[in-house]
């Protein structure tokens, strides 16, 4: 059983685990090539090959990667999603308007048990 606990996990979460496996892997190939290009240049200018130096650039420019795509492109999916989907009154309204309608043809199509079956489903998924 833990086992297939672990399937789960992995099958659940499989975008998760695809995009940070390219992520790590597109991080170290930055850090592979930034690396070669810092050595590359230090040695066509005849100047030392510092660690610290070779860290402080690549921090710098991942950041400045981060800050132009990443932070930006997660704002306008993300943000853009939470904002119109997650918290929005618009999304509420959404949600409350096709619970009524539900409401409504379960009423027309069963009205006998309509109130047990909303007792029912009160009691496995009570509103917050």
């Amino acid at each position: 059983m833990r086992g297939n606990k672990r399937m789960n996990i992995w099958q659940r979460r499989g975008y998760l685990w695809v995009t940070l496996i390219f992520f790590l892997f597109s991080f170290a190939l930055h850090w592979v090539f930034g690396w070669k290009a810092y050595k590359n240049e230090q040695e066509a200018h005849r100047q030392p090959i510092i660690v610290n130096e070779y860290i402080v650039e690549m921090v710098r420019d991942t950041a400045e990667n981060w800050q132009s795509e990443f932070l930006q492109l997660m704002w306008q999916v993300a943000g853009l999603a939470f904002l119109l989907y997650i918290s929005s009154p618009q999304s509420k309204e959404g949600d409350d308007r096709k619970e009524e309608k539900l409401d409504h043809i379960i009423k027309t199509l069963d009205p006998d048990n309509y109130k047990e079956l909303m007792k029912d489903w009160e009691r496995k998924y009570p509103k917050e």
